[in-house]
């Protein structure tokens, strides 16, 4: 096992956090820091770089820019105001694994057996290597690409980002780890590439002192563009800030038997100021790496997205939405979605297209000069992101547990749980309360009829005639919500 530097900002208190932020945000202010650059600065000659960050489990409204009201996030505020904020944006699944594999395929995860599981479990399930990705697409077009943080796509010795197209990783390869030992189920979970190492600190801390490197290796080497997937861990959880307090219930679960989920997975930690903490230190540290990528100058030509793989959890805010993570309602599904592209997308703008995790495929590569190797069904937002609408499309969604299924097209969403149907006009009741499915019964028929013949293309989820499992004991083999 390797050991790491450490951390240089594991003692980071709220008070300097903040200052870092608010520095960010004042020096944007002025026209020249974290990407507020004027759209002429944009060289079209050259491939953009892309630096995607993705939060885990965070809710639609857990920003402030998106109505968050107990704390501030003003870096991601900032950069929404620099760029485009997409108030139907829409992750893939509303658990993590799922929307990950739709994210880095550029297709609906049911495609894929390692899309169908959630969490993924067992040595010989993952994504398939020779699947193609978006990294390895980028690649082919001479990108260098990197992972720092959450993979959760599969284990080794057959599954891995090094494996699907990443040039280098540094992070977890399972669901979530302790912010301070880096250990679920008493075992430690980070690696550099392919050996697990050891490092002291908060681990959004370190995460984005490694994106800190990483983007000071590509300012040596200027000419090659770059992809840097930044998948954060928080605000997952263990319910762990970045003080005395998160120190001391690590401590406290990391002295429970290795055997008990209650070392990574408890329901009665946390509360509303940890949960404050943990958001507004991811803030700041992505106003660390906003800023190095300034210092480099490389913003002028960076694409830079946020969002999150799935809607919140216990002290997520998804106003105005009902549903949380696991749920196919609309604060299961709709996350934050911020995108800064110098040249196309305009200042303080917002849009209400709808787009998925999926889309980001097609677009990236399509901005790169390549093309899918496989037909993607995500398509490209660039239209969007220049001001422009997308053509209308069924967005499709399904998940195991109480045979949750939904579609959306246009204003209209199809959503069954268990023997329950609705038809629901998302603009109008966003809440989703109103079943319009008797006073529109041909909506309805149509958005239904889509869904049935989406999935008529999908892998099917594993039942008891494959997996030998009753369909009680279906949910025992797929565990609680432990992604």
């Amino acid at each position: 096992m390797t050991l790491t530097r450490p951390s240089d900002t594991s003692g980071i208190t709220r008070r300097e956090a903040l200052a870092g932020a608010l520095g960010t945000v004042a020096v944007a202010s002025a026209g020249t820091a974290a990407g507020a650059v004027p759209a002429q600065a944009h060289d079209p000659s050259r491939k953009p770089n892309f630096l995607f960050i993705m939060a885990d489990d965070m809710g639609y409204a857990d920003l402030s820019c998106y109505g968050r009201r107990e704390y501030d996030t003003p870096v991601l505020d900032s950069l929404a105001a620099q760029g485009m904020q997409f108030m139907h944006g829409y992750a893939n699944s509303a658990v993590c694994s799922s929307t990950r594999a739709g994210l880095i395929t550029g297709r609906y995860q049911y495609r894929t057996r390692a899309g169908l599981e959630e969490p993924i479990s067992g040595a010989d399930m993952g994504l398939d290597p020779a699947h193609p990705t978006l990294p390895s697409l980028l690649k082919a077009q001479g990108y260098h690409t990197g992972l720092i943080g959450k993979w959760h796509l599969g284990g080794l010795p057959q599954f891995g980002p090094l494996k699907s197209g990443y040039d280098e990783f540094w992070g977890n390869r399972g669901g979530g780890v302790d912010y301070f030992t880096h250990k679920i189920a008493g075992r430690s979970d980070l690696w550099d590439g392919d050996v697990e190492v050891e490092a002291i600190g908060y681990y959004t801390n370190l995460l984005a002192d490694r994106a800190l490197e990483f983007l000071d290796d590509r300012a040596a080497e200027a000419e090659k563009p770059w992809l840097l997937s930044l998948h954060f861990t928080a605000p997952h959880w263990p319910w762990e800030g970045n003080d005395a307090m998160g120190q001391s219930e690590s401590a406290r679960l990391d002295a429970l038997p290795a055997s008990s989920d209650l070392n990574i997975v408890h329901y009665d930690g946390g509360s509303m100021e940890t949960y404050a903490a943990m958001v507004t230190n991811l803030d700041a540290n992505i106003g660390r790496v906003l800023m190095r990528l300034r210092d480099h100058g490389m913003d002028p030509n960076t694409v830079v997205v946020f969002t999150s793989d799935n809607g919140g959890e216990r002290f997520a805010d998804t106003w105005p939405f009902s549903g949380r993570k696991t749920q196919l309602l609309e604060g299961g599904i709709r996350v934050p979605l911020i995108v800064r592209w110098p040249g196309l997308t305009a200042p303080g703008s917002k849009t209400d297209a709808p787009v998925m995790s999926m889309d980001f495929l097609p677009t990236f590569v399509g901005a790169a000069g390549g093309t899918p190797d496989l037909p993607p069904d995500g398509v490209d937002i660039r239209p969007a992101l220049m001001g422009s609408e997308l053509a209308e499309r069924p967005m499709f969604w399904r998940y195991w547990d109480r045979d949750q299924r939904a579609l959306r097209r246009g204003r209209y969403k199809y959503l069954k749980i268990n023997e329950n149907e609705f038809l629901f006009d998302v603009i109008a009741d966003p809440m989703e309360r109103g079943n319009l499915k008797d006073r529109m019964p041909d909506v309805f028929a149509s958005l239904k009829a889509d869904w049935e013949a989406i999935d008529s293309e999908m892998l099917q989820f594993p039942d008891s005639r494959s997996y030998g499992f009753s369909p009680s004991q279906l949910a025992d083999h797929f565990g609680p919500e432990v992604d």
